[in-house]
């Protein structure tokens, strides 16, 4: 370890954000159950007994079967099994990793925009603002929801069944990301306002940088605060609008389990007894959100001191 890495590490040992996050209990518990998830996600193919999506791993006489503990349990699948025979577990640690890609993904998607439209409408203003935010306001009138919908029958319709089966995850960050764009653009724009009456960016005028250069590598540096608690909390969102659209039959398809999809799946057999296949993704999906909004509350009080009772 280098004399710089060291030095590195002793800073944020000795900064707010590590003093506050250790002596906040369900800051810890919620980023140990979060890290835990992802990482289950991300190495699913080595953690799960069988992959989900390989028909030759699946015994159609396997399905339905009850988690381990219940009469008619298999120890082979712990979780049991759905009603394709497909291990609960498997289909779990895959449709969590689905589900993380698309949140992360539409985030991502959201920030690029948001950041861009919001740096441009707060520097530049006049009509180039107006127009940006009025597009943002007629967006904000309508519920993501029913945007998410309407775009998504669309290329559902434009596609087919069997095409967007194969595009639906890019499809979801796309339409999930396209719709949420605006909170971040109003936040971005109302920061930028505020920064660019500054004395700094006086000096950068003097000093003949362009436009460019002082909106990215001196205004956005000092906005960037208020983007992560918003991009902390719209990543719960984004997996929550992937699961409703799934549930609807407009996102990820049976074949390609996402926490969504699997809670539709086993909706229809709920009062035939095979209550599992719906409760425990419904379970492991409320925890996931729950954690990520935990994390995101404790991510805002922290970046506002004026807010922070630690």
């Amino acid at each position: 370890m280098t004399t710089a890495t060291v030095s590195r590490w002793d800073r944020f040992r000795e900064s707010f954000f590590w003093y506050s996050f250790k002596r906040d209990k369900v800051a810890i518990a919620s980023f140990i159950v979060l890290l835990s998830m992802v990482l289950s996600a991300i190495f699913a193919p080595l953690l799960a007994p069988t992959d989900p999506y390989d028909l030759a791993q699946i015994n159609i006489m396997n399905s339905e079967l009850p988690p381990v503990g219940m009469n008619g349990a298999d120890e082979a699948f712990p979780l049991g099994t759905d009603a394709q025979g497909r291990d609960m577990l498997s289909t779990i640690l895959y449709g969590t990793r689905v589900s993380l890609m698309i949140g992360f993904g539409a985030v991502l998607l959201q920030a690029v925009l948001g950041i861009l439209f919001g740096l441009l409408a707060g520097y530049l203003g006049g009509k180039v603002d107006s127009v940006l935010m009025r597009i943002a306001d007629v967006q904000l009138s309508f519920s993501t929801l029913m945007v998410a919908i309407i775009v998504g029958a669309v290329f559902k319709a434009s596609f087919g069944n069997l095409m967007f089966g194969e595009i639906a995850i890019y499809m979801l960050i796309f339409i999930i990301g396209v719709a949420e764009w605006p909170q971040i653009a109003r936040t971005v724009r109302a920061s930028v306002l505020a920064e660019k009456k500054k004395e700094y960016v006086d000096a950068a005028k003097v000093m003949g940088f362009g436009t460019g250069r002082i909106m990215f590598r001196h205004i956005l540096p000092n906005t960037l605060s208020p983007i992560f608690v918003i991009a902390t909390v719209q990543i719960a969102n984004a997996i929550i609008s992937e699961a409703a659209l799934s549930f609807l039959g407009l996102g990820m398809p049976e074949t390609q389990p996402s926490l969504g999809s699997l809670i539709k799946s086993g909706f229809d057999y709920i009062q035939s007894g095979s209550w599992w296949i719906t409760l425990i993704p419904g379970l492991v999906l409320v925890v996931l959100v729950l954690v990520i909004n935990l994390l995101g509350d404790w991510l805002r009080d922290v970046m506002n001191p004026r807010l922070y009772k630690g």
